[in-house]
């Protein structure tokens, strides 16, 4: 690590002779608060923020809201798996067949889903704390990958940031030792409780860059992180829940996104990292937006044509298309249960809808145990989360 003292922190050498290493110490943000952002970072904030308003209005408005919700948050989930290298795609992780989760990528997403949940709900009950960040991490860690790395507890040694086969002699970043990060955590927790006079994306932006410097767990930092964004900006109020997916710019900028990171631990660009930060920000938003009124705009067409083509059975059309809009992968024996229908009715509601495009079947050479799509709503829902 290359470091340029500009106020961001100072490097701290740990042990002595052959076992010396040298850690970084952030400095509190406290002391790097207000931030001296341009015109043109003001402006995306402000455009930001009107565009999360916008988000959050129309899901109040929108038919089948909780449904479009639930799918952001698995596109979250999803996006934020991504950067860590996961390769399952969206389909996989609403696929039935995936049940029982024997694909390790899509745990990981399931996983994240559950954080997520248990994350907002706890918040009624919790201050945004190391505490409830310790149950969440829990969560996030549960039979995954890094489950043996002590989920739930914050580290007791050093850990460290670079390439497989890195050590602490050669790594690119090594984070506080286990003193300076308690007492970063302490200050970093404080924050997040105070300063309301700071703009909730810029805040957000800040908590989120030194959760990562940090790196209290041994795994799991940069999940956690990324969902430390979502809690952060409901914790100020600028959301009401987690109405959109801000890992989907920094997937899609993910060498920039770590590289602004580190250029604030190196030489405290906290200006351009927030400037890099409102303009991913602002895009998620934008998508999220745009996704939802593609989304509206499918269900109203959709519904049209179950009203003027399907007679008697419209009623359960209309009990199918809201199904879908919950579980866009199914099959007949599934439609069959949910609605409390008989399999033949089910089958002739699956047959109404392939009919009408609404579903197409999955693999179609298959005769039985066949799988349909509601193919337009996850191309919607999709964009932007194939593998890197």
């Amino acid at each position: 690590m290359k470091w340029t003292d500009n106020g961001q922190g100072f490097i701290r050498r740990n042990l002595a002779g052959k076992l010396e290493y040298q850690s970084f110490v952030p400095a509190p943000l406290d002391s790097v608060v207000p931030t001296d952002l341009s015109d043109e970072t003001i402006r995306l904030l402000s455009a930001c923020s009107r565009k999360l308003g916008e988000l959050e209005g129309m899901l109040r408005f929108v038919p089948n809201a909780p449904m479009y919700l639930a799918m952001y948050v698995r596109k979250e989930a999803l996006l934020s798996a991504q950067i860590e290298g996961t390769q399952c795609t969206f389909e996989d992780i609403l696929n039935p067949d995936n049940t029982a989760l024997i694909h390790r990528d899509v745990v990981d997403v399931v996983n994240y889903v559950k954080a997520i949940e248990y994350a907002v709900r706890r918040m009624e009950e919790l201050p945004l704390c190391m505490r409830l960040l310790k149950e969440v991490h829990s969560i996030l860690l549960a039979d995954v990958r890094g489950s043996e790395k002590s989920p739930g507890e914050i580290r007791t040694s050093q850990n460290w940031i670079g390439p497989a086969g890195s050590t602490l002699k050669n790594a690119a970043f090594i984070p506080p030792n286990i003193e300076d990060m308690n007492n970063a955590l302490r200050d970093l927790e404080t924050f997040i409780n105070e300063h309301e006079d700071i703009d909730p994306v810029v805040k957000a932006s800040l908590v989120h860059y030194q959760f990562e410097t940090i790196h209290p767990f041994l795994d799991g930092n940069g999940r956690l992180g990324r969902l430390l964004i979502t809690l952060s900006l409901m914790n100020d109020h600028a959301l009401s829940a987690a109405v959109f997916y801000p890992s989907y710019q920094l997937k899609l900028r993910r060498s920039e996104y770590y590289e602004r990171l580190m250029a604030v631990r190196e030489r405290g660009e906290y200006a351009r990292w927030v400037a890099f930060f409102c303009e991913c920000m602002q895009a998620s938003a934008e998508d999220a937006v745009g996704s939802l009124e593609r989304l509206v705009t499918l269900h109203n067409d959709n519904l049209w044509l179950i009203n003027s083509s399907l007679g008697r059975s419209a009623s359960n059309g209309q009990r199918l298309l809201e199904l879908l809009e919950g579980n866009p992968i199914v099959d007949t024996a599934f439609i069959a249960a949910r609605l409390d229908i008989s399999r033949s009715t089910a089958g002739n509601l699956v047959k109404d809808f392939q009919n009408l495009g609404i579903l197409v079947q999955k693999e179609k050479a298959r005769q039985r145990y066949r799988t349909f799509l509601y193919e337009d709503y996850l191309s919607i829902l999709s964009q932007g989360s194939t593998p890197l």
